[in-house]
């Protein structure tokens, strides 16, 4: 049996795609934590199984390094639509993704494929659709404690699910102390992805981010999204802004109707083919 991958990053966000027409074994929990782990397997943020056809729309399952589903990864759509284009599954300019998040409409601004714009969809504040426990209301600048410490925050969901908290400093330590506190909290049944956000001004913002099923990362395209979202509902920034994260930037626009659109790079860094002991190991 032969197995290989394709390693691609987004601002240093990296994901393996995982052909199933190209790789006969079958994914489950225990397999992807095994090629994900950046000890024992190949290393990555997760995987991205497919491309799936349903009903004419190319599909993406999105798997974190825990094994868990995600619903939707910004990194992670650009990823997988760029190795689309590489390996001739797309011709056109603008095509669809499906997502377990839903729909997203992707554009390449270049013929490779390395710079898209994606079409990531309409934010919610609302709390049942996030989901965020309480009463129906819409989740905007609320007091939270996490830690034994209140915080205010605004959380959304944009196919997934959001906790924006603004503060005056960011940094990679705060979001790993207060990361796994926030994504396990009683208050989001589903878990959530936290984002540490600085307003640098009306145009720019700076995020921390730590994610769902994966921990603390370098940059995330549906958390750029939620951010962006978030510090414009909250009056802080215009409706296009560009958003800074340890691993780079990516450009976000709100259109008036509330779509969200992103753009950013994507890099392929190669091919990777597993041994025969390794697979003897995943395979058991």
């Amino acid at each position: 049996m032969k197995i290989s991958v394709e390693k691609y990053h987004g601002l240093g966000n990296d994901y393996l795609v995982y052909d199933p027409q190209k790789n006969p074994a079958i994914l489950n929990e225990e397999r992807i934590r095994h090629i994900c782990d950046r000890n024992f397997g190949c290393g990555s943020d997760g995987i991205l199984y497919g491309p799936l056809m349903e009903n004419g729309t190319v599909r993406v399952k999105i798997y974190n390094p825990d094994g868990s589903e995600a619903e939707k990864s910004g990194n992670g759509v650009r990823i997988f639509s760029k190795y689309l284009k590489d390996c001739g599954y797309v011709k056109d300019e603008t095509f669809v993704l499906s997502t377990l998040g839903g729909e997203v409409s992707v554009r390449c601004l270049t013929p490779d494929g390395k710079l898209l714009k994606v079409g990531m969809g309409k934010v919610t504040f609302r709390s049942s659709q996030i989901p965020v426990i309480g009463i129906e209301r819409e989740v905007v600048d609320e007091i939270m404690t996490f830690g034994n410490r209140p915080y205010r925050v605004t959380c959304l969901s944009i196919g997934n699910p959001h906790c924006v908290i603004p503060m005056d400093h960011v940094s990679r330590e705060k979001a790993i102390a207060l990361g796994p506190i926030v994504e396990t909290s009683l208050n989001f049944p589903n878990r959530i992805n936290m984002q540490l956000l600085k307003v640098i001004d009306r145009h720019n913002i700076r995020i921390e981010i730590y994610e769902r099923g994966a921990g603390y990362t370098l940059a995330s395209g549906s958390s750029s999204c939620a951010a962006a979202s978030a510090a414009c509902r909250l009056g802080l920034t215009e409706r296009q802004m560009t958003v800074h994260m340890p691993g780079g930037k990516l450009e976000i626009e709100i259109d008036p109707e509330g779509m969200v659109y992103m753009t950013g790079t994507v890099c392929h860094v190669g091919t990777f083919a597993f041994s025969d002991e390794f697979i003897d190991d995943m395979i058991r």
